[in-house]
């Protein structure tokens, strides 16, 4: 399949789960304005003009550090006439998109902090692109949008994608979130902001690089330079506003010295640069910048808080010794409860024998392991004979004294390798792994004589039973074998030891396996 036909699936499957939202009528008249030939700057000024507060953010980031400007700029023409056509359009498109997708509110996504790390995002991607001196005016507005497909997912898919971005530290794990996606949904949040982006008329410089901004080495020649810059933009954004910092500022050095040749100390200055002008920008986008500052900041506030802490090297060395006690502990404790909840899953809570749900897991395990391995397995399915008369004539607290004193004889009777489980009321299972025809009867007899040697006592009475059995035997020359295959057999098997005067055992061969 062809990349183009490959990616017209992926806008069909898109397009079936997903509703895309419009772009904002001011965006449409900005990006109308700039295409049509036949207009004029003045004409894109009417626009940006026509929105007093647009004009003021305008003004604002135009004034502020993030250019430099050596003088100040009083109105969009100006602004224009400096900064150029296209950034002052990208600026306003960012406004204009940005505030009409941010008034969204839902429990499960924190759409405060998507618009944080998106404008970080976009003022990293700035300030990569001129330290590697990289020409691309759309950089600002392409790394703002290029998580878009994230947002819309969050809105259409809701607690079901919110998981996904749990699973993967918050999409902080971009090869974890891209294939969780993909395994999802078919496509992943890179191709749902290109869907979207392309189908607003956005060009194809802004639209297309956000395809592979996590993955910028698959992204064509002509878009993998700008891929570059928005994944090393989205890097800088987790380090400011995700988890596990100092993997990913040595994780940001090593890229910014393969995709760039920059060396640590302009990292360093990067770094530091992109919280500085952030927490500006951010405030012109209505975003609280809450506790965010640059990362050298940071580095000394953690150095002065080691300082007071003051701990000498034998406290440093008696602090870990009790951490590591306390986590020793805490290891044995969740054993043990992990081991108890175990028990209450598997165990019957009478016999404390195996149950039946684990018997028909265990059964299906080693019948698979039988047939992989030509190994040989058996089965023997007992219950106890006349258990009815028992209940009736002592009450059921006697039979259940009963099932437990067999219980009991039982797991001493059977072979540490052979497993049993009470199968339901008084009918039992004992699955034999590796164990041939002969080896199952004399198991069987053995079982049968222990039951007869139990005598329970009960109030003033002495209560003996008996048990009936049926087996059989599997070998690796049977061909296919199930699970409910032997299940019946054994029970046919056991049906003929009833009809045959009961307190005996008896083995039937291994019916065919039905088609």
């Amino acid at each position: 399949m062809t990349q183009e036909k490959s990616n017209e699936k992926i806008q069909q499957l898109i397009q079936k789960q997903i509703n895309l939202p419009s772009p904002p009528a001011i965006a449409v008249q900005i990006l109308n304005t700039v295409q049509d030939e036949d207009s004029s700057l003045t004409d894109l000024e009417k626009i940006i003009s026509a929105d007093p507060a647009l004009t003021g953010k305008m003004l604002h980031i135009a004034n502020s550090a993030f250019y430099s400007l050596p003088n100040k700029v009083t109105n969009i023409t100006r602004a224009m006439s400096i900064l150029g056509t296209n950034v002052i359009k990208n600026i306003a498109l960012s406004f204009v998109i940005a505030k009409d997708l941010k008034g969204i509110y839902a429990s499960y996504f924190d759409f405060e902090l998507f618009w944080r790390r998106s404008v970080t995002t976009a003022v990293a991607a700035e300030l990569v692109k001129n330290i590697a001196a990289i020409s691309d005016d759309d950089i600002f507005v392409t790394a703002l949008l290029q998580n878009l497909g994230i947002l819309i997912l969050a809105l259409s898919k809701g607690q079901e994608y919110s998981h996904i971005l749990e699973t993967c530290q918050m999409g902080d794990d971009a090869a974890c979130l891209i294939k969780s996606e993909r395994e999802k949904y078919q496509f992943d949040h890179q191709q749902l902001s290109f869907s979207l982006t392309h189908s607003w008329g956005l060009p194809q410089s802004i639209s297309e690089p956000m395809r592979y901004h996590r993955e910028p080495e698959k992204a064509p020649e002509e878009f993998r330079q700008t891929a570059r810059v928005l994944s090393i933009a989205n890097l800088l954004s987790t380090i400011y506003h995700g988890t596990e910092t100092t993997d990913n500022v040595l994780l940001l050095q090593n890229k910014m010295k393969e995709f760039f040749d920059l060396d640590t100390h302009q990292t360093q200055t990067l770094l530091d640069d992109v919280a500085e002008q952030s927490i500006d920008i951010q405030k012109t986008f209505d975003l609280d910048p809450g506790q965010m500052k640059p990362y050298s900041q940071m580095l000394q506030e953690a150095n002065e808080e080691l300082g007071r802490l003051n701990f000498s090297y034998e406290q440093l060395v008696m602090a870990l010794k009790e951490s590591q006690e306390k986590s020793e502990k805490f290891a044995k404790e969740l054993q043990t409860a992990n081991k108890q909840l175990e028990d209450l899953a598997f165990r019957d809570g009478l016999t404390n024998l195996y149950n039946h749900r684990y018997f028909q897991e265990i059964l299906e395990t080693e019948t698979a392991r039988a047939h992989r391995y030509k190994k040989d397995l058996c089965l023997i399915f007992f219950d106890i004979d006349f258990f009815k008369k028992v209940n009736d004539s002592y009450g059921h607290p006697a039979g259940d004294q009963v099932l437990i004193a067999l219980a009991k004889q039982l797991k001493v009777a059977i072979r540490p390798s052979d497993i049993i489980a009470r199968y339901g009321g008084e009918e039992f299972m004992v699955i034999l792994p590796e164990t041939n025809e002969s080896g199952m009867a004399v198991l069987a007899e053995r079982l049968r004589r222990a039951v007869m040697g139990i005598t329970t006592e009960f109030n003033e009475f002495k209560i003996n039973v008996t048990i009936s059995s049926g087996g059989v035997y599997f070998s690796p020359d049977h061909g296919g074998i199930t699970k409910q295959n032997l299940i019946d057999t054994a029970d046919r098997a056991l049906y003929m030891s009833k009809k045959n005067g009961r307190n005996r055992f008896t083995i039937l061969p291994l019916s065919p396996n039905p088609e």
